[in-house]
């Protein structure tokens, strides 16, 4: 009973879904708990459906419609659930499923992944639909990562880098360029698909962001311009990658993209 009151009160304070491209920032609120561990949805895998995530059988993302009935969408490509705020689950191991929603015209109630994982207490966590969708099997790959969050500096953010791209042609290192100094700090290297970076100090200020192959000074991903961020002292963030490595369209949405979420406000 105890499980099932702590997800009732998740689903009643978080059912809003938005990309996270449209809001290139999140605010997370990171108040750890004995009473659980916390984790995020991310749906980057590319050309994934939209779906509803389970916690065994257990849903824990959702929304209604105006009929009471299960909304066709739930955690689109490119979104996170929730959106400012971690979800409170009892620490455990568990199969994550992604499912489409019993009201969608194609496939419904489908499973599309399955990802298991082991939840503790007082910890928080991130979970990505990754890779690329298959329409013949309707499946699509995923993982789980440990959101390991350091200490708060006054003057400084930290900055991590998660990579979900699976078709590059070699690992990521993740750049951030200072639009005022022009300075460049490298906050990851090598990050493979389903890799993750440790944090790293980054100033307080606005940046540009590139992802490059090692070695290389090329941008092969580049987040600039109206889509710069802005990394807060005291704050952490997690850069990850997603999109199709082979799309060159500007404004194409399995293009490749780098993702910027706030671990902390």
């Amino acid at each position: 009973m105890k499980k099932i009151n702590i997800i009732t009160a998740l689903l009643l304070l978080a059912t809003i879904f938005v990309s996270c491209e449209k809001d290139g920032v999140h605010e997370i609120e990171t108040t750890p708990t004995d009473a659980g561990a916390q984790i995020k949805f991310f749906n980057f895998g590319v050309a994934a459906p939209s779906m509803n995530f389970y916690a065994n059988d257990q849903k824990v993302t959702a929304t209604l419609s105006g009929s009471g009935a299960e909304a066709v969408a739930g955690v689109n490509y490119g979104s996170v659930f929730p959106v400012t705020n971690y979800a409170l689950l009892p620490g455990g191991n568990y199969t994550f499923k992604g499912i489409l929603s019993s009201t969608a015209t194609v496939d419904p109630n489908v499973v599309v992944t399955n990802i298991p994982g082991n939840l503790d207490n007082g910890k928080f966590y991130s979970l990505y639909t990754s890779g690329f969708y298959n329409a013949t099997t309707k499946t699509v790959d995923g993982f789980i990562v440990e959101d390991i969050i350091p200490a708060a500096s006054a003057t400084n953010a930290h900055v991590r880098f998660v990579n979900t791209i699976a078709n590059a042609t070699s690992a990521f290192d993740l750049v951030a360029k200072n639009t005022t100094t022009a300075a460049e700090i490298v906050i990851a290297t090598n990050i493979g698909y389903k890799g993750v970076s440790t944090f790293t100090e980054v100033p307080n200020g606005v940046y540009e962001v590139y992802a490059r192959y090692p070695g290389n000074s090329e941008n092969v991903i580049s987040r600039t311009g109206t889509s710069q961020v802005s990394f807060i002292a005291g704050r952490t963030y997690t850069i990850s990658s997603r999109g199709d490595m082979t799309v060159t369209g500007a404004a194409a949405i399995n293009r490749p993209f780098l993702d910027n979420t706030s671990n902390r406000p």
